[in-house]
């Protein structure tokens, strides 16, 4: 290994903390936050505020094994157009809270696989979001796609309709690896589904790649890793496979003794970073790499890089709407989440019942440290509050991973890995607990 390159820390390795891409984090949602909690605080936010939506689609194909998400297989195409209605109410419902005069500046849609849309009702969503809310002419529009299910008349609806950035799930190109995980799709159809999105003119492309999956070896990430770079992907997120069997019970499917060890894990995401830094991506934050002339990149030079329920973006909102089931809303005020199951959700919304299930309120100290970890996860520095435990960070002083210089807490090279694990010292409300989180690296 190179001198002063991170080293593997199982103490810190192992350590399960939030993402922090929310704070409170997700875990603290409780059902004593809904619909009038919501309404109140939009109600409170200024005129001509800039907006985020999220759409969630949750529907796949078939699973994937190895899937965190809120996701469903569905056997007909009816219970998509049920669930289209639900949606479409949910939006023309929420949006009569938007602040007046406020302006969407982003637009995703996530999932579950939002190509399971036929072209005609992903036009009629767009026209509907475009008929309640005033979408800027420069919005960036974004949908996460599984190669397989692209299309080329899609991708031609897709940007007729203004998507302007596309996310593909690849997670590793081996063929054994994607047996064992359920999703089978050869380099060449990765590339066949980026060609027709270029081709239709949606040019920023993003894929998503993991480490430690089942039969991963550090030479197989090293050869996911090429393949993106060489496919031209102007963004790359690699994200740490979570092993949580008894929280999604599919990825029991997935067999123990496949998957590699937490040295190796650590290994394979040090070459993931060095094959990226090789071919010519700048590292943002601690899981992305964008190339020096995205947007993300540039955010991230200029200081300006932001973390949400997507990871790092350049969203600079601070008000999200989530449309669908299990979408979250933020304000400054606190986080709400709809119904997760789309069945639930749907006949909330058409019956005129809260579909807000749970959430959280955020008190001004905990939005101010929010704001402290976001920076300390974004800008690896942030100031540390005078009720910041200092003595839980001298071991990570100690260790070379932090160091604390007029009064700022600053990650150092060795530390990046850790950052989730450094966050979670400045978290006043956080006691570390197995099996709630995922573990750092």
């Amino acid at each position: 290994m190179i001198e002063n390159a991170p080293r593997f820390l199982v103490q810190y390795a192992l350590e399960t903390v939030p993402r922090y891409t929310s704070y409170p984090p997700a875990t603290g949602f409780h059902d004593g936050v809904g619909f009038q909690n919501w309404s109140d605080w939009m109600l409170r936010q200024p005129t001509g505020s800039n907006l985020s939506l999220y759409i969630h689609i949750p529907f796949c194909k078939s699973m994937c094994w190895y899937c965190g998400c809120h996701t469903t297989i569905p056997n007909r195409h009816d219970r998509i157009a049920r669930y289209l209605e639900a949606l479409d109410a949910d939006i023309r419902r929420r949006a009569g809270y938007a602040p007046v005069g406020s302006r969407v500046t982003c637009i995703h849609f996530g999932g579950g696989s939002p190509d399971m849309l036929e072209p005609a009702e992903f036009a009629r969503i767009m026209a509907r979001l475009r008929e309640r809310f005033t979408i800027t002419s420069d919005a960036e529009i974004a949908v996460e796609l599984d190669p397989r299910g692209v299309t080329t008349e899609l991708c031609t609806t897709m940007a007729d309709h203004g998507v302007n950035r596309a996310s593909l799930g690849v997670q590793d190109l081996s063929s054994e690896v994607q047996l064992l995980i359920n999703r089978i799709q050869p380099r060449a159809m990765v590339q066949a589904a980026a060609h027709m999105l270029r081709s239709a003119g949606i040019r920023a492309i993003n894929m998503d790649m993991m480490y430690g999956l089942p039969a991963q070896s550090r030479e197989r990430v090293v050869t996911t890793a090429t393949a993106l770079a060489e496919m031209g992907a102007d963004r790359i997120s690699v994200f740490g496979y979570a092993h949580v069997p008894w929280f999604k019970k599919h990825q029991r499917a997935i067999p123990d003794s496949r998957l590699p060890g937490a040295s190796e894990r650590f290994e394979q995401m040090l070459a993931a970073a060095a094959t990226l830094g090789d071919a010519g991506y700048d590292a943002i934050g601690f899981d992305h790499y964008a190339r020096p002339d995205d947007p993300l990149a540039i955010a991230a030079a200029k200081g300006t890089l932001r973390r949400n329920f997507q990871g790092y973006t350049t969203d600079s909102c601070d008000l999200l709407i989530g449309l669908g089931a299990s979408a979250i809303s933020e304000t400054p005020q606190g986080y709400v989440q709809t119904i997760a199951d789309p069945v639930r959700y749907a006949e909330a919304v058409m019956s005129g019942a809260d579909m807000l299930a749970r959430g959280v309120e955020r008190s001004p100290a905990e939005f101010a440290t929010a704001t402290r970890l976001a920076d300390l996860l974004c800008r690896f520095e942030t100031e540390l509050a005078p009720t910041d435990n200092v003595d839980a960070l001298a071991p990570l002083v100690a260790e070379g991973l932090v160091q604390i210089e007029s009064g700022r807490l600053v990650v150092t090279a060795l530390g990046r890995p850790y950052v989730r694990n450094i966050a979670a010292r400045l978290d006043p409300a956080l006691q570390l607990a197995e099996n709630r989180h995922s573990t750092a690296v």
